[in-house]
């Protein structure tokens, strides 16, 4: 009966584990290809300037509403994306060699923006400033919702970390390269959008071609060219950006055997998943070729936001609540085992808690039997020391406390945006989340954080820092941009999250690479991972 019951605690978190994991992934899909899509779809409007507005674009390029159905087809940004995946068949080498020379038109370009714009602005008093609303027209809300449509602007950065296994040293690299990119980004995305509000006012401004419509109207019809040259090579960069990691994507979750194993596969000779790039672009196509922006922007924004939140609460867990054992498939253990002994540090027979501290089992050296190695050892049953128990106590007061944290959150970032409730029930319910939400930080920052934190997984690299200040912040800023999205996006986005939720029912379910996994304990998962990679290196 308690063997029953191990078995069907354990296949429980098995099924959190996969469906976490491939709703993870399947959040970064969206914003990756959806986020490709809208980028994409803001190609034709800026090649029309070139040829001197929309009607003169060549009929294979210019955008056409199909009869019927109402539905704007834009074949130019199909076009761009398919040439996109074909460049990133050629190898990752190639396409990097053609993102550093995009990089840096787009950023000299952003710089003769800032420049001339602010000489234009400070010669003319900043007109686009002078606004009878005031600066805020929308009120602090208003600013929040634009920053959550506009939040998928910040998808390329998270997506450098899927080429991990295509960079020399990612434990130091990855880390350095993301927050410098990220620190001059966001001081150049500020300061083009403060130049540009500066210059013209909002409602001014046309929404395909905001910045050079801003220049035009100042009669510089020369620096257009410039701007839309500018635009352009930043269009196809944010597209690399969005393309280049969804097969990769795709390729990890493959491997994990949530999806079919057609998208891990390798080309020998340009060493990229070639079959997954090539189906991701024509998906990819195929958005951008059929919807809206306005519609492809929120489901954007809702992917890289829910992708951001989730790694915001498994940073707690990690740090507080990390698992005692983790699951390592069984291929993997047999394959590394002989190395391990041969270094004399085999998989010793030991016993270990399970993380639910119900039993153990004890492991033996013989593995060519993996099939029966947990049924052949009778359930041991260790008596708890006092140190023992109090951990216990704190990895409960942890899980709750996290808990309670996130339940805080929901309460503040949902009294704040309900604009339509009563005041007096948003204030009440407003002071209840913010209780909740500084008594569970107090109570984290006060708790120790677990000793195996820096032995879970791979260790070594980059850290987050100020736990649980940073992550806590990062929760509460997402869950109110994403509450902001509206009704519309939430039920699209509901769908593909129902699409990937099916996917692991009837495939993911059954072929996952942990579902005959072996249990070992944190620390020994660590090593046997760094001794596979040091064996593949």
């Amino acid at each position: 009966m308690q063997n029953l019951l191990v078995d069907v605690l354990r296949q429980g978190v098995l099924i959190i584990i996969h469906t976490y994991a491939l709703e993870k992934g399947w959040s970064l899909i969206l914003e990756y290809t959806i986020g490709a899509s809208a980028v994409a779809r803001g190609i034709t409007p800026n090649l029309a300037l070139f040829f001197g507005g929309q009607d003169n674009l060549p009929s294979f390029l210019a955008r056409h509403t199909l009869p019927g159905l109402g539905v704007v087809v834009d074949p130019c940004a199909a076009v761009l994306i398919i040439l996109i995946t074909l460049l990133l068949c050629l190898g990752i080498k190639e396409s990097s060699t053609v993102q550093s020379i995009v990089t840096t038109v787009n950023v000299s370009v952003m710089l003769f923006i800032i420049i001339v714009g602010g000489y234009l602005g400070f010669k003319t008093g900043w007109v686009g400033y002078e606004l009878p609303s005031g600066y805020f027209p929308y009120g602090v809300n208003g600013m929040f919702s634009g920053s959550a449509i506009v939040f998928f602007s910040y998808i390329g950065f998270d997506s450098v970390t899927s080429t991990a296994e295509e960079v020399k040293n990612p434990q130091r690299d990855l880390p350095i390269g993301i927050s410098t990119a990220l620190a001059i980004c966001c001081v150049l995305y500020m300061l083009v959008s403060a130049v540009i509000v500066g210059l013209v006012p909002y409602y001014a401004l046309n929404p395909d071609t905001p910045i050079s419509s801003a220049f035009s109207s100042y009669g510089m019809e020369w620096a257009v060219y410039i701007i839309t040259t500018g635009a352009v090579t930043a269009l196809f960069s944010s597209l690399l950006g969005s393309v280049l990691p969804q097969p990769r994507v795709f390729m990890a979750m493959a491997r994990d055997g949530l999806l079919p194993s057609f998208f891990s596969d390798i080309h020998r000779s340009t060493q990229i998943p070639l079959k997954s790039t090539i189906v991701t672009g024509l998906f990819a196509a195929v958005l951008a070729f059929f919807m809206d922006v306005s519609q492809l922007a929120g489901m954007v924004s809702v992917g890289t936001l829910l992708a951001f939140t989730t790694v915001a609460v498994s940073v707690l867990i990690i740090r507080y609540v990390p698992p005692d054992e983790v699951p390592i498939p069984t291929s993997l253990l047999t394959s590394v085992d002989p190395l391990l002994r041969h270094s004399g540090d085999g998989i010793e027979e030991d016993v270990t808690i399970s993380p639910v501290g119900l039993a153990s089992y004890s492991y033996n050296n013989d593995l060519h039997d993996k099939s029966d190695v947990l049924l052949e050892h009778p359930l041991i049953i260790k008596e708890e020391t006092k140190e023992q128990r109090s951990e216990k106590s704190r990895r409960k007061l942890a899980a709750w406390t996290i808990s309670l944290l996130c339940i805080g959150i929901l309460i503040v970032t949902g009294s704040a945006a309900a604009e339509r409730c009563p005041r007096l029930l948003r204030v009440t319910l407003f002071g209840v989340g913010v209780v909740i939400l500084l008594c569970s930080i107090i109570v984290l920052a006060c708790i120790k954080q677990d000793d195996t934190r820096h032995t879970f997984g791979h260790s070594g690299g980059f850290a987050c820092p100020f736990v649980p200040f940073l992550p806590a912040a990062c929760i509460l800023i997402n869950t109110y941009l994403l509450i902001d999205l509206g009704v519309a996006t939430w039920l699209r986005v509901s769908v593909w999250l129902l699409i990937g939720l099916l996917i692991y029912l009837f495939y993911g379910r059954t072929h996952s690479s942990l579902l005959n996994a072996i249990y070992v304990p944190s620390a020994r998962a660590d090593e046997i991972h760094r001794t596979h990679a040091n064996h593949l290196a």
